[in-house]
């Protein structure tokens, strides 16, 4: 089970933060670094906390590193044209050198919408279309001539050149609660299922729900992974100041944070992690992305680093 980095980059994360939580990652082993494409701070109580274009700062940062994976989580269709978004994971693609991958959802926060100028459709629209734009990033990385006539996006005689460096294309991440439509588009488009803040339950029931779709489909069983929230220190002490940091940020109890972690949140010292994982690796996860929640922090890189050793 690999451990990544997830980063809010919607938290006023800066570049120079950004370069240093790649060099981190570089340094320490950690294999991919995934950020949320969000475009403002999601609580509403943090205006002054922008964000740096998700895209933008992947490519830019996959030409400063060699070894290091970058993905979004997620990326929402309603941000972008299908077709520039191909272009843009093509290029960043190409940058990299094939470290890319791309998670893609519907979208979910109305008010960012709003101030940006994004419609909002309904939720059963949204994921309409989501389906459509999956066909059509297809249809950008495929060999053929491409067309295509939807009830949102019309594409003709489309040859999209270059094509993407991985091939047949940059891993696709899809994600939710594993309900069916959620997980039929997943069969057919995705090569890996992420559920964020998931309670174990939540993660054995959700996994078997996309291991029946595609079982249905004929198709093997594609990874299952989780995001979590992560606060790790190497002593009690360290946790706790971790978490008070956590608490400030969001306006929770710093001691329930301890006492009682919310679902899908992994917090104490190294061991005590390594315990908390071991259930969740047994369930058959493929992975975790450990969110760090609010500004990021390098030596929780580090600590990162050290319990994924633990975990070999």
């Amino acid at each position: 089970m690999d451990l990544c980095l997830m980063i809010e980059g919607q938290e006023g994360v800066t570049w120079p933060q950004w370069r240093a939580l790649a060099e981190a990652c570089e340094q320490h082993g950690i294999p991919t670094l995934f950020r949320s494409d969000h475009l403002q701070n999601l609580d509403g109580q943090h205006p002054e906390r922008g964000s740096l274009d998700a895209w933008g700062t992947t490519s830019a940062l996959s030409a400063l590193t060699t070894k290091l994976r970058f993905g979004t989580l997620v990326t929402p269709t309603s941000f972008r044209h299908p077709s520039v978004l191909a272009k843009l994971v093509v290029t960043a693609d190409h940058v990299s050198d094939g470290r890319i991958d791309l998670g893609i959802g519907a979208g979910w926060h109305e008010r960012e919408h709003e101030a940006y100028g994004y419609p909002f459709l309904s939720a059963s629209e949204r994921i309409d279309v989501l389906e459509e734009q999956l066909q059509i990033l297809m249809g950008h990385w495929g060999e053929d001539e491409f067309s295509f006539d939807g009830a949102h996006y019309t594409l003709s005689g489309l040859n999209a050149q270059p094509k993407p460096v991985q091939r047949p294309r940059p891993p696709i991440i899809m994600g939710g609660n594993a309900g069916p439509r959620s997980a039929g588009l997943a069969v057919r488009f995705a090569d890996e299922y992420n559920t964020a803040f998931p309670a174990l339950e939540q993660i054995k029931e959700r996994k078997a729900n996309i291991d029946q779709a595609c079982e249905r489909a004929g198709r093997e069983s594609i990874p299952f992974s989780v995001m979590a929230g992560a606060v790790l220190g190497a002593d009690s002490a360290e946790v706790q100041r971790r978490a008070r940091v956590v608490a400030a940020a969001t306006g929770w109890d710093a001691d329930g944070l301890l006492r009682e972690p919310p679902p899908g949140w992994i917090v104490g010292t190294l061991e005590q992690a390594a315990e908390q994982l071991a259930p969740i690796r047994e369930a058959g996860v493929s992975r975790v992305m450990c969110n760090q929640f609010v500004e990021p922090d390098v030596e929780q890189v580090g600590r990162l680093g050290e319990l994924a050793s633990l975990l070999s």
